[in-house]
């Protein structure tokens, strides 16, 4: 397996496939999974003729099981590592969820400043501010983040089975197509990784403003969200990174869940395509 070095020596792992030569795809998972998440796109996107690559977040999946470090800042760091280790460029950047907000703080602080990002994607993406505040009133409640952490911390394996077979795929809905593939597949994700890193990352995808962020990305940037999305409401996440990001385009998905890149694959893939390839 394939591991780099931090500088403050975590090992996160990543995987690289494809040509060396081909434009590098980065895909960034939601918490608290890891870059399996990303299966059906590596495979799509490769066959494509592109190169692609995904770490495991620190205390997710298969990179280290750290006490310390789980906000966006060393998310956006490790990202960096990995991308310095490979001398990546002309990168396309696709983050979904928490994900979406360590494309968010990467490409703004490490990959324009270094001049290796092409283009950015954000799914379903937690940026600018998930939380409600006085300024931000259409926020989650800090409320329901408390229950996440309480949920983890009481049994972690139940509560991540609850949330793969409800809300994340919108497999709670009428008439929904329930995978019982995915949701072990979420699970199984889930419970590789470290509790600790999962439950300090609930104030990480939560509790981070990230509006500066969104204002500092210049390159050409796709939104990608559902309107039946139950994580993360697209009208305090998307609509108002269309806002805030310069040049970005946005697509909202009538019905979509938060979990669209794997329900709905075939689509999302497409617009993908067209949007890298555009």
């Amino acid at each position: 397996m394939s591991f780099v070095t931090t500088k403050d020596n975590v090992s996160i792992f990543f995987k690289d496939w494809g040509p060396k030569d081909a434009q590098p795809i980065f895909f960034h998972h939601g918490w608290p999974l890891s870059a399996d998440d990303w299966d059906n796109q590596m495979l799509f996107f490769l066959s494509e003729g592109f190169r692609v690559i995904a770490s495991d977040r620190r205390g997710h999946g298969r990179s280290s099981q750290v006490s310390d470090g789980h906000d966006m800042d060393h998310y956006a760091a490790d990202v960096s590592a990995v991308v310095e280790h490979l001398d990546l460029h002309n990168v396309v950047h696709v983050g979904h969820s928490t994900g979406g907000g360590q494309v968010a703080r990467y490409v703004a602080q490490y990959g324009q400043p270094q001049g290796r990002v092409a283009k950015a994607v954000l799914i379903s993406a937690v940026p600018p501010l998930m939380v409600q505040t006085p300024d931000n009133p259409g926020g989650t409640p800090l409320e329901v983040f408390d229950g996440f952490r309480q949920g983890l911390a009481a049994n972690r394996a139940q509560f991540y089975l609850d949330v793969a077979s409800g809300p994340f795929y919108g497999f709670n809905r009428d008439g929904a197509d329930i995978s019982q593939g995915t949701i072990q597949n979420w699970w199984r994700q889930g419970m590789m990784g470290s509790a600790k890193a999962h439950y300090e990352g609930i104030k990480a995808f939560s509790e981070t403003d990230q509006t500066e962020d969104l204002k500092a990305i210049t390159v050409p940037t796709l939104i990608l969200q559902g309107d039946d999305d139950q994580v993360v409401p697209y009208k305090n996440a998307s609509l108002l990174q269309e806002k805030l990001v310069s040049d970005s385009t946005l697509k909202v998905y009538p019905g979509y869940p938060h979990g669209m890149h794997t329900t709905h694959a075939e689509s999302i893939n497409q617009d993908l395509l067209a949007f890298i390839r555009g």
